[in-house]
């Protein structure tokens, strides 16, 4: 980690331009099948663990699930055309693994393969590139019921799930990610529970962590074969630790956070191996790798996707396994409320370029993309406009730290907001709302937020 200093100011950085990042610097905007196509069993789809996950109420703090959720699914060339709208050059989407193999592996659904060609041709019309993420936290529920990610097996699911795929799209798509946020899916999956499949096992946990990682290389190793001339990435989250104060049992907490959220991921991947100088806890997971493994989590990535929503303060605590005790909440640490999203995390600009920073020490990290970034606050609609100047500003300070550790040397190449639109958010249902693009659920209606507005104007350039 970088060494703590005094908070940076950012707002000589806020008359930004597009032209400051550079004419080859990539905007784009994120989002995700389970969370924006609805017609969860049309036209052959099998279900997913979100499917099974969302339809007990009690999951989804508002009740909701993903049925219908922005029913991108019917009205994607719609919602492509007003991307490109807004002067963005690359729409990043998911696949639907149960919409391709309803039942995980086995036999292809040609109407979902038929879906995808129709999403990313409509893309090339438009004048957008498509940017598929592989894998989006939608496992079919055949193969949760095998045991999911921490079933060794995933590796050879994952392996004829990513080969059906390329040899579908490879002529057409050249920008492939593997994973998103595989910390997320691990984390709030097998060990939190709060996520699907809704699991609370040390163990299970473990297991998942080794073998998502061990599916980023087998993935891309595919892609690498399957598609001439591909640039390949995947996608991590982040987050900037600062300790509670400078005592050493802070620090500690703060370096085992770090790991926690920014090492156990990307280190193997990259050949570093498991972060075991962090404590008992990773050389658990490490000790559980056979030796054979370790040459095969690493790969020679084109780009790395970074995902950043806010800071972290730890704390040191009594019971260190639950990594989660760590975390000292913003509103416990005098954060102003206008500084908490909906999600109740805190802007942290700084923290971002903290964060950005510490990766630009990677040697292994030489092409790093922005793939998600952005903000949940309460939007409201008056006379058929969303006035979120609080995004707006959050989009200005965030992209001014981007701006900064680019200038600096970090080898930053592209920004996508999340998300184009709102959409269903996991567990929180669809009270957050993220998007440059605000949806009336009832009526599937579209209306362009400021913040939308705003990007429009900066990309006009």
């Amino acid at each position: 980690m970088l060494a703590n200093n005094l908070p940076i100011n950012f707002s000589n950085f806020n008359k930004l331009s597009k032209s400051d990042f550079g004419n080859d610097f990539k905007w784009g905007v994120a989002s995700a099948a389970y969370q924006i196509e609805g017609a969860w069993n049309l036209d052959g789809k099998g279900p997913s663990i979100w499917d099974t996950f969302s339809q007990k109420s009690k999951n989804i703090k508002d009740r909701s699930n993903g049925n219908i959720a922005c029913d991108f699914y019917h009205n994607y060339e719609s919602d492509i055309a007003l991307v490109k709208s807004l002067n963005f050059d690359i729409f990043r989407f998911s696949f639907s693994w149960s919409r391709i193999l309803p039942k995980g592996i086995g036999q292809v659904n040609q109407k979902g393969i038929a879906f995808y060609h129709r999403v990313i041709d409509r893309c090339l019309e438009v004048g957008l590139e498509p940017w598929p993420t592989i894998y989006h936290w939608d496992l079919p529920e055949a193969l949760s019921e095998k045991g999911g990610w921490a079933n060794r097996d995933v590796i050879s699911w994952f392996e004829e799930f990513t080969s059906d795929l390329t040899k579908a799209y490879g002529d057409k798509v050249k920008n492939w990610m593997v994973l998103n946020e595989a910390a997320s899916f691990c984390g709030a999956g097998y060990l939190g529970g709060i996520h699907a499949p809704g699991k609370i096992s040390f163990k299970k946990y473990y297991d998942a962590v080794h073998h998502s990682n061990m599916v980023s290389g087998a993935s891309a190793r595919i892609i690498r074969s399957n598609v001439a001339d591909a640039n390949i990435g995947t996608t991590i989250s982040c987050s900037w630790v600062d300790p509670k104060n400078q005592k050493p049992k802070h620090i500690k907490a703060a370096k085992k956070l770090d790991a926690f959220f920014n090492r156990l991921y990307l280190d193997p991947i990259i050949g570093r191996g498991y972060p075991t100088d962090a404590g008992i806890f990773f050389e658990k997971i490490a000790n559980r790798v056979p030796s054979s493994d370790f040459q095969k989590l690493k790969f020679d990535w084109d780009f790395m996707g970074i995902q950043n929503y806010t800071r972290t303060v730890a704390k040191a605590a009594i019971f260190p396994p639950v990594m989660w005790a760590f975390q000292v909440p913003p509103n416990k640490r005098g954060v102003s409320n206008n500084k908490i999203t909906e999600m109740n995390w805190e802007v942290s600009p700084d923290g971002f370029y903290k964060i950005l920073k510490q990766f630009g020490t990677y040697p292994e990290l030489k092409n790093m993309i922005i793939t998600e970034n952005g903000a949940a606050f309460k939007d409201i609609e008056k006379d058929g406009m969303i006035n979120d100047q609080q995004r707006v500003q959050f989009f200005k300070d965030y992209l001014s730290a981007v701006l900064k550790a680019k200038n600096e040397g970090v080898p930053l190449n592209g920004y996508f907001v999340w998300s184009f639109m709102d959409n269903f958010e996991w567990a929180e249902g669809y009270r957050p709302r993220f998007g440059l693009v605000y949806v009336d659920y009832k009526t599937q209606k579209r209306i362009v937020k400021n913040s939308g507005l705003w990007f429009q104007e900066f990309l006009k350039e």
